[in-house]
């Protein structure tokens, strides 16, 4: 595994500055792509879409560039782990990191601990490494779906992505710093800054039995390679079978708290409903919401909306992707008739419990053909008939459905 760069690693401010220009100039993208690439599922009117290339990155669907927020086509997901270059990018902050110089960054891990400690990489890298290949997904991701629409960024099926991440479990961080009794939170900030001194800092807490469980990881690999900029060099949090909103990036800063986390990003931003399906109504809007954390679970199809099929095409099939929060994909079902019979897919290799696996289904009927995708998990969680709606577009969970030609 390599993950040594040289000492000032990134894109100069400057560099990066020039990509976001051409990133505004970006060529518009005609709507004939979705029929060759792309699955249509897509909000109404959304006739083109337009492709921007970053540093690190192969072209990508944007959706605003300061900060950056880059959607993945669904194409990358025709593999177990999703290649770096391809992996959707979403920041907060317009401040974001654009070059880090490795011979000064430190992760500092402080707070209520005895022994606060200031870790070079080099240092990190003599704790043991460990991976594991968990999904990325942002809480918003399929946002553009939810009827009735709800504001923030318009997301399609392509703010994920799976990987195999390669760090050091937080745990073992926590206990060389030797934390105190009573320790209740632990929280996380990263490089990334505010733009003006009335915004908040993007900072993040989990609690501390979370934290402490010997699967966060502080990873300084992805896919065996150091991490891309865009997706958090040099250090993230990986919080396996949680949103994205928990994995900060260029992560430099981890504090153990003996009293509950205090701060926008957890007591007024990514939020939901206190119930198990994240659901509330247009008219009726929860009074009471909490944290986002576990994902639930969902399959996605990979094959576009509106494929045709030609008749002798071997082999006419769809196929997909499936996850949960952590407990695993125990099957997934396809239905060709509106749901009203289901046969079980074939799936793919288990890289693990908070990994993806891919799914594919002959298909055996002619002519125009509704096909439904239902994945349930092994803790029996089961996508439903429904859109789960809330007003942040969060936790998408709803069956799948394209339309296919064989013939």
């Amino acid at each position: 595994m390599s993950t040594e760069r040289g000492s000032d690693v990134g894109f100069h401010r400057r560099t990066f500055l020039k990509f976001v220009s051409a990133a505004g100039a970006a060529a518009v993208v005609p709507n004939d792509v979705w029929a060759k690439d792309e699955p249509a599922s897509r909000p109404a009117g959304a006739g083109v879409q337009q492709l921007a290339k970053f540093p690190e990155k192969t072209d990508l669907l944007l959706l605003t560039d300061r900060p950056p927020q880059l959607e993945t086509p669904l194409k990358y997901f025709k593999t177990d782990l999703t290649p770096n270059d391809a992996m959707f990018v979403r920041w907060h902050l317009a401040g974001i990191p654009t070059s880090v110089d490795l011979d000064t960054f430190r992760l500092t891990v402080g707070g209520h601990v005895e022994r606060p400690l200031s870790l070079s990489m080099a240092d990190l890298k003599m704790f043991k490494a460990v991976s594991v290949v968990a999904v990325n997904q942002c809480s918003g991701n399929s946002r553009s779906l939810f009827e009735p629409r709800v504001p923030g960024g318009q997301w399609q099926n392509g703010a994920m992505g799976n990987a195999n991440w390669t760090g050091v479990p937080l745990r073992d961080l926590l206990s060389a710093a030797r934390v105190k009794g009573g320790a209740v939170e632990v929280s996380f900030q990263g490089l990334d800054r505010p733009p003006l001194p009335v915004t908040p800092a993007f900072i993040k807490a989990l609690a501390f039995d979370r934290a402490n469980d010997g699967e966060v990881l502080v990873a300084y690999a992805m896919n065996d390679q150091p991490l891309p900029m865009l997706n958090g060099f040099p250090l993230r949090l990986i919080v396996p079978g949680w949103y994205a909103t928990y994995w900060v990036k260029a992560l430099n800063e981890i504090n153990v708290l003996d009293q509950k986390f205090k701060g926008f990003w957890m007591d007024k931003a990514y939020r939901v409903p206190d119930n198990p399906e994240c659901e509330e109504s247009p008219g009726k809007l929860a009074k009471v919401t909490v944290p986002i954390s576990s994902m639930l679970v969902r399959a996605v199809f990979v094959t576009e909306d509106g494929r045709h099929f030609p008749a002798g095409d071997a082999p006419a099939e769809v196929e997909g992707i499936a996850f949960d929060g952590g407990s695993g994909i125990k099957q997934v079902d396809i239905s060709v008739d509106g749901g009203k019979n289901w046969s079980p897919a074939r799936l793919g290799e288990d890289l693990g419990k908070y990994s993806w696996r891919r799914f594919n289904f002959p298909l055996r009927g002619k002519g125009r053909l509704t096909v439904m995708a239902r994945a349930t998990s092994n803790s029996g969680q089961t996508q439903r008939a429904t859109q789960n709606w809330n007003r942040s577009g969060y936790a998408r969970n709803i069956i799948e459905t394209i339309d296919v030609t064989v013939g």
